[in-house]
This record gives structure tokens, C-alpha cells and sequence, in this order.
């Protein structure tokens, strides 16, 4: 799998010999995230992007209500990190996550390349490649065989790959579709190591500073997958966020609720297991500030 991960970064350095776009790209989503997934956004070249993201514990349902002050007392994830725009096409990320599935305390680097860029009068539509590391740093348990027991280093490490596929039909409305790919080394017994997933995401216009974002992604294979029965009854769900953003001018702000627990790829695809339907979704926010260097 390693040498797959290697393929796509390669892959996506070599893409710089493609030819340059004529006219300006549209901005088909405001931020390089719309909730849970990325965008087809790239950075502009020499950009810095600091970005903090937070998921609170459970808004209502049997862990949520006034007993944890509505899941604002806990904190399911947390995410902390940059992105910078190395080209026009190219933007490089790293970020430390908490993490909230098996895997925990996590440093997350990724690439992020832009092949297609919707034009006014050139391409119909948006096409951006994403491939995502992540290395777990939490302490090993040497008495358990779970996940946390790590027997090689390698066990530490998962991996995503996602092709973003989007069209801007208007000055309000904006769509894309995520099929996606994941893999974790090590996973517990009768989990699956390649999850795929397909996703979809939407932005809509309310006011010039206010947009409604949606996004949604569904586990195809393995136990995550709504199509398949877990021999033990463990319940997962696709990760499904709403939410506000606002443009300050210096910077974005996105209120949210998602049942998805974990904000990076490799965290919130395979263990999602909150349900919407039982009141097991939280608050979460975005604050996105850019630098130009």
C-alpha cells in the first residue's frame, strides 16, 4: 500500500507538466473544506492557510443533553495545522488531529492537486486529486492485541486517496461528487483494511457573506458499509454535516453539525458509528485564516 501512496504523490508532481489555464478558474466552493470533505479548492501560490478545527461531544441523545451542557463540555476531535499553496495547482497540508476512532494522536500530511479548473468559456466542471497520510503517535499497549498494540511500526499508518469531481451551475449553487479510497494497516478482527466510499457535497448562496454547505460521504464495503451486517450487531453510519459559513474578509468561519466524530479522511470514513436519528450529533466550527507569504 505504501507504494501506492508513493505512486499518487508522484503522480500528482508530475502533473505540473500540464499546461496552464487560460482564463481564471471559478470559485466553485468559498474554503478548501466544505464540512467533513475537502473541496475542489486549492490554494493560490505562496498562500498560508492556519486553520483550527473542533468537534464537540453529543448535541442530544443518551451522552448528550443538559448533563454535558449539549456535548460543549467534551471534545470528540480537534484539529490543529496549514496548508500552503506551493503552485497555483498544488497545495501541501499538515495537520495534528486528537483523532476519535482506534487510532489516536494523529500527525496528518497530505497533497492536493488541481487538474481541472471550471472556466467561464473552457471546462465545464472541476476536478482535484487528494491523497492523505496519517501516523498514529499514541503510546503503544504492549498487554493488548487491539489496534493500540501496533507489533510494527507500519500499524501506526492509513492512508486516502479521494478524486473531487464539481460544477458551479450558478452564482448560488455548487456541487461535487467524492468517490474515495482508504486503507488502514491494522484494523480489529473481521474489520476490512480497504474501505471505498463515495461522497457528495453542496454549497448554496444565502447572502453575499453567507453560503449553506451539506456533505455526505457512504461507506461502500466492509462493516462500514450500511449494505453489509455486522456479525456482532456494531452499528456504523455515513457521515452526514450542515452547516453556515460566513466570509469575514480576512477569513472563514463555518458553523456545523455532523454525526462523524473524527474530521480527517482516515478517521471519520471507517469509524463513524453515531447516528443521526438517536440525537448523536454535535457543534462543530472552522476558523481559516490566510497569509500571504
Amino acid at each position: 500500500m505504501i507504494k501506492n501512496v508513493t505512486f499518487s504523490i508522484i503522480f500528482l508532481l508530475a502533473a505540473f507538466v500540464l499546461p496552464a489555464q487560460d482564463e481564471p478558474p471559478l470559485r466553485i466552493f468559498k474554503d478548501t473544506r466544505v464540512i467533513n470533505t475537502h473541496s475542489v479548492e486549492v490554494l493560490q501560490k505562496r498562500k498560508l492557510d492556519i486553520r483550527i478545527g473542533h468537534r464537540f461531544g453529543d448535541l442530544a441523545g443518551a451522552n448528550g443533553g443538559w448533563a454535558n451542557f449539549y456535548g460543549l463540555e467534551n471534545a470528540a476531535d480537534v484539529m490543529i495545522g496549514a496548508e500552503y499553496g506551493v503552485t497555483d495547482r498544488l497545495t501541501a497540508g499538515l495537520y495534528r488531529s486528537k483523532g476519535a476512532g482506534d487510532l489516536r494522536a494523529l500527525v496528518n500530511p497530505f497533497l492536493k492537486y488541481r487538474f481541472i479548473a471550471q472556466e467561464e468559456k473552457g471546462a465545464p466542471v472541476s476536478l482535484t486529486a487528494l491523497t492523505l497520510g496519517t501516523i498514529s503517535t499514541m503510546q503503544r499497549n504492549t498487554e493488548s492485541t487491539g489496534v493500540n498494540s501496533f507489533p510494527k511500526f507500519s500499524h501506526r499508518m492509513a492512508y486516502a486517496v479521494q478524486v473531487m469531481l464539481a460544477r458551479r451551475f450558478n452564482d448560488r449553487l455548487s456541487l461535487q461528487i467524492i468517490p474515495s479510497f482508504t486503507h488502514r494497516n491494522l484494523v480489529a478482527f473481521e474489520d476490512t483494511n480497504d474501505v471505498f466510499s463515495m461522497g457528495m457535497a453542496g454549497r448554496v448562496q444565502l447572502t453575499k457573506v453567507i453560503a449553506f454547505v451539506a456533505d455526505f460521504t457512504l461507506p461502500l464495503n466492509g462493516l462500514q458499509s450500511p449494505f453489509q451486517e455486522d456479525p456482532e450487531g456494531f452499528e456504523y453510519f455515513p457521515a452526514l454535516g450542515v452547516g453556515l459559513e460566513w466570509d469575514t474578509g480576512g477569513h472563514v468561519f463555518q458553523l456545523n453539525l455532523t454525526n462523524a466524530e473524527g474530521i480527517m479522511e482516515t478517521d471519520y470514513i471507517p469509524n463513524t458509528t453515531t447516528n443521526w436519528l438517536d440525537g448523536e450529533f454535535r457543534i462543530g466550527f472552522t476558523i481559516s485564516r490566510m497569509f500571504n507569504l
